[in-house]
């Protein structure tokens, strides 16, 4: 029964952490741009103040823009934004609501970090345990006439969460941040400060007994000495306390002594960091809007009214530039659809077999660029006496032969250079002839260079070949031989014989 009773109270009190984490507002607090170790350092103190609902180990990258921080902030939960700038003249922070605003610039006059204000005290009173309650807030001097006042007190009041005075835990309050607001200056002073509770009516004795550390009384002779005349404790440790401090506690406090319905007094430790803000400008939206207020500069009717036609022209042109686009990108991609389409249609034919790679349909060439027939017919009876690829000079309007399956593409010159011969084909892995010259000489007055057998040895050595004996086929030719000289050259005659190999296969046909 108890192990059952400890889940369901385990569940119910997780139910109700959830509900009320949801409902109290959290905060980013983060830099934008290049603001110094300093600087660094103070966000760093404003995010232990705003504890325990704030990102502690919030990591920021220079390629972060803030729409990647908005982007964030609505799955987590986050109401408001601390935003923290360096320019070479000044500081400045920004608070904003989220998701639409308003925005308040500040300029930071003046600041104090918390490992300054700890070195100046001789007593400083801070651990872990008073950040894991939100810090209690005290407005002074806000109820000034103005709208820009009774916003900022808003904005102020909004970062933190709300107090319900009947059911509030009096041990959950261990810090104080405080907010006071000069109307001659028009300054509003940052403070943070540590809360302490100490009974209030007993002599410096009695709440010596009643610390942890007890006192020396070896040299008392009895304990009514140390009750009476204070031995030995000196004057420091008795603070002074007055009507300013002093209340009286509604239920029991953390600490020795502090009873429901006893006087005690509320002692205020500063633990930092300070700062000095002034108030720069309002704006309506996140960063960018009307402007509300702003302390500099002030504008007429007029003005603002010009300001506004502006903004609307702009959004206007801008509109119509968005909808051109949009055309645009709709136009272009009916474009793509058309083209895809066509070239399914010639792929699909091309499978069936209805056309060839030359009949495809192409949109993009004229209908002026068909090569000439009979050059056709001379290049494809080169190709058969010789078996290579003619070049392009001699059968202008020619085209390429190509392998089916394979895209045109243009035919490719090759010049040849001084010394050597022309391109051997792959296929045939036939060597030119290097030490015969005929760069300037056309073609078909060419003579047959006298080959020379690439697997002959030298003299008095054995031929190749003769090693398998009758077997081989090598074994018994000679260079003088009719037959066909293995790695020797094709000879051709001109374009006589193509015309006549023409004539025979034009007999053959019919």
């Amino acid at each position: 029964l108890r192990t059952k009773n400890q889940k369901k109270g385990r569940k119910a009190a997780s139910l109700v952490a959830e509900e009320t984490y949801s409902t109290v507002p959290h905060t980013f607090v983060f830099q934008r741009g290049q603001i110094g170790r300093n600087v660094g350092q103070l966000v760093l103190d404003i995010r232990r103040v705003m504890e325990p609902f704030t990102a502690r180990s919030l990591k920021v990258r220079k390629k972060n823009v803030l729409k990647d921080f908005v982007a964030v902030a609505g799955p987590l939960g986050i109401t408001h934004f601390s935003i923290f700038t360096k320019t070479e003249n000044s500081i400045n922070m920004r608070l904003a609501r989220l998701p639409k605003g308003p925005t308040l610039y500040f300029h930071v006059a003046k600041y104090t970090l918390i490992k300054d204000v700890i070195s100046s005290l001789k007593r400083h009173r801070m651990h872990e345990q008073q950040f894991s309650h939100h810090p209690l807030l005290v407005l002074n001097n806000f109820g000034i006439e103005g709208m820009h006042i009774k916003l900022m007190a808003t904005m102020f009041q909004n970062m933190f969460p709300s107090i319900n005075v009947h059911k509030l835990n009096l041990n959950s309050i261990k810090r104080c941040v405080l907010l006071n607001y000069d109307p001659v200056s028009q300054e509003v002073e940052f403070r943070h400060y540590s809360l302490k509770v100490v009974p209030v009516g007993m002599s410096r004795g009695v709440k010596k007994l009643m610390q942890e550390k007890f006192p020396n009384m070896s040299k008392l002779e009895d304990i009514s000495e140390l009750l009476m005349k204070g031995v030995n404790l000196s004057e420091s440790e008795a603070e002074q306390d007055g009507d300013h401090n002093i209340t009286e506690l509604p239920q029991v406090y953390s600490g020795r002594g502090n009873m429901a319905s006893q006087q005690s007094a509320v002692r205020l430790t500063e633990i930092g960091p300070r700062m000095t803000l002034q108030l720069v400008k309002i704006v309506e939206g996140m960063g960018e809007g009307k402007v509300l207020y702003h302390s500099f500069v002030s504008k007429t009717e007029e003005e603002l009214q010009e300001m506004l036609n502006r903004k609307e022209a702009r959004l206007k042109e801008k509109e119509e530039r968005k909808r051109k686009q949009e055309q645009n990108i709709a136009l272009k991609k009916e474009k793509r659809d058309q083209n895809k389409s066509l070239d399914g249609i010639n792929r699909k034919r091309q499978q069936e077999g209805q056309v060839s790679d030359d009949e495809v349909e192409d949109p993009g060439k004229p209908e002026d660029q068909a090569p000439a027939e009979e050059s056709e017919d001379e290049a494809e009876y080169y190709r058969q006496a010789v078996g290579e690829e003619p070049d392009e000079d001699m059968f202008p309007g020619a085209k390429r032969k190509r392998g089916p399956g394979k895209s045109p593409k243009p035919f490719k010159k090759r010049k040849l250079s001084q010394g050597k011969g022309p391109p051997h084909d792959k296929k045939s892995f036939k060597l030119p002839d290097r030490g015969n010259k005929y760069g300037g000489k056309r073609f078909g007055d060419r003579k047959p260079p006298e080959g020379r057998n690439r697997f002959r040895k030298s003299e008095g050595g054995k031929k190749f070949g003769q090693k398998g004996g009758k077997g081989c086929r090598f074994a018994g030719q000679k260079k003088g031989d009719a037959g066909k000289k293995f790695g020797g050259p094709k000879s051709f005659k001109g374009r006589a014989v193509l015309r006549n190999n023409r004539k025979v296969l034009e007999e053959k046909r019919t």
